[in-house]
């Protein structure tokens, strides 16, 4: 049986948000996402791509229809606010039935339905069934990286209205060549000129970035570092943040955004120029970049 654990409404709005090329919600074998809550709730609004569970006759929760929990990588359940696995409530019996199945942990949303809505209203929906073209074509929101504070993601998305309105970005760091005009003009914007190459220099803007980002999370101002594809430029700059602002290793600030967004890779010249940041930063070297993960 797998364990049942809980998980922030922040992790399930990473998991919704992640991609390679396509939203990562059209691999058949990503995510399980399940609603605990009754059928009526469901319809009424539901998480994006969730599934409503059925019962049967005796009131035991039944696995999802035409989906294999034993090859899921992520199966999350949620009811209405269920927020402690000490509640008898639908989650955790409904959780406890998925573990039957799965060979990853199974996760309750903390909060449920009420949590994640409240912080995430853009992603309810009404919608039940979707075509595997219409999965990839998904909005993409960047990964949130603290919680109602940072963010990071790509350049099509620090451009995309919508997204800066629902997320109530007003600060955007640009990490790319290409300048970033905010089409409203009510976001703040600091770009920095440099190329994805490994021998660009981003060390010398990490003070640059490091002091706008905390200045503008101290005044609650939310932030959006993206860069070109949202996957070198901008990850590097967000763990140099998260450095200093958090007093991180680099291992630890590596971690921590790997957790966030899967896909994120500095080069190997932002790589070696994180690990002079730490030297910096800390006063010393504690993380050895030369193993296989870096």
């Amino acid at each position: 049986m797998a364990d049942i654990l809980m998980f922030e409404p922040l992790e399930l709005y990473n998991l919704l948000n992640q991609s390679s090329r396509v939203s990562r919600l059209a691999e058949i074998n990503y995510l399980c996402l399940i609603d605990a809550r009754d059928n009526q709730d469901y319809r009424t609004s539901h998480i994006i791509t969730a599934r409503n569970v059925k019962m049967d006759s005796d009131g035991s929760f039944l696995l999802p229809e035409a989906v294999e929990v034993d090859s899921m990588q992520h199966v999350v359940v949620y009811d209405g606010f269920t927020s402690s696995l000490q509640e008898p409530g639908r989650a955790v019996q409904c959780a406890q039935a998925l573990a039957e199945a799965s060979l990853y942990p199974v996760h309750i949303v903390r909060g449920g339905f009420q949590e994640f809505s409240g912080l995430y209203p853009f992603l309810r929906t009404e919608k039940i069934l979707y075509t595997i073209m219409e999965m990839e074509s998904l909005k993409m929101y960047p990964v949130e990286i603290i919680e109602g504070l940072l963010y990071m993601g790509n350049q099509r998305q620090g451009m995309d209205p919508h997204i800066l309105s629902d997320l109530k970005i007003k600060s955007i760091v640009n990490v790319s060549q290409d300048a970033l005009e905010s089409k409203k003009g009510h976001q703040t914007i600091l770009h920095i000129n440099v190329s994805d190459s490994v021998q660009s220099d981003l060390y010398s803007s990490f003070e640059k970035l490091c002091s706008f980002i905390g200045s503008h999370l101290s005044s609650g101002s939310r932030v959006l570092i993206c860069s070109s594809r949202g996957r070198s430029r901008c990850s590097a700059a967000v763990i140099a943040f998260l450095m200093q602002h958090l007093e991180y290793s680099l291992e630890e600030a590596w971690d921590f955004t790997l957790k966030c967004d899967a896909n994120m890779r500095p080069n190997t010249g932002f790589l070696q120029q994180l690990s002079d940041w730490e030297l910096h930063v800390m006063g010393k070297n504690v993380t050895d970049i030369s193993e296989p993960r870096f």
